[in-house]
């Protein structure tokens, strides 16, 4: 924590995972800024906004994401599963009620 100012810890069912200090977790912004379709600044810029962040907690995001590329990169592709599981279950639930 020394290291990445801005940057907590919060344990959950799936395990404990980085986040912004009383915002959402690193992997949700860092999901935003890639999925902004922007480079740089403006990808920063994007996701504040998309989170009602400052600029320096999505800084404080990306250089934690820096030095942790991988754990976050797992807990983005864990959610993307367990995303894609749930519409999947939604659907079926659909069809099951024709």
């Amino acid at each position: 924590m020394e290291d990445h100012p801005g940057i907590a810890f919060r344990d959950g069912p799936a395990g404990r995972r980085a986040s912004l200090a009383g915002g959402p977790d690193v992997w949700e912004v860092i999901e935003s800024v890639r999925g902004s379709e922007l480079a740089g600044e403006e990808a920063i810029e994007a996701a504040a906004e998309w989170g009602n962040l400052t600029l320096p907690q999505v800084h404080a995001a990306v250089r934690y994401y820096g030095d942790f590329r991988d754990e976050i990169d797992d807990w983005i592709e864990f959610n993307r599963r367990e995303a894609r599981r749930e519409r999947e279950t939604s659907e079926r639930a659909r069809e099951a009620l024709g």
